[in-house]
């Protein structure tokens, strides 16, 4: 079973980037699609970007196309979100998740601690 860490916790300024990484165990997680997810106080979990098992397709949702860019290295077991030109709505914390498929982006797994990120204005 896959178990899922998120980190690259950060407070940055409207415009500024980070980098988050989710770092997976046990032997399947090459088998996965795998997304992020945004959750923000008071609500629900938000799909920001998936990405298929091999790397080869990708999905991002309409708030993040153009700034965010997933990516995964499955050598490493690590899938990444590079977020760029951040806007103070960015601030929420960010999980991933196995997901069905990048065009079915439903999380299968439980969530994880999450990672926060905090974009002032």
């Amino acid at each position: 079973q896959v178990q899922l860490v998120e980190s690259g916790e950060g407070l940055v300024q409207a415009g500024g980037s980070l980098r988050l990484s989710c770092a997976a165990s046990g032997r399947t997680f090459s088998s996965y699609a795998m997304g992020w997810f945004r959750q923000a106080p008071g609500k629900e979990h938000e799909f920001v970007a998936g990405i298929s098992a091999r790397g080869s397709s990708t999905n991002y949702a309409d708030s993040a196309k153009g700034r965010f860019t997933i990516s995964r290295d499955n050598a490493k077991n690590t899938v990444y979100l590079q977020m760029n030109s951040l806007k103070p709505e960015d601030t929420a914390v960010y999980y991933c998740n196995a997901i069905r498929g990048v065009g079915t982006p439903d999380p299968i797994r439980s969530w994880g601690q999450g990672t926060q990120v905090t974009v002032s204005s």
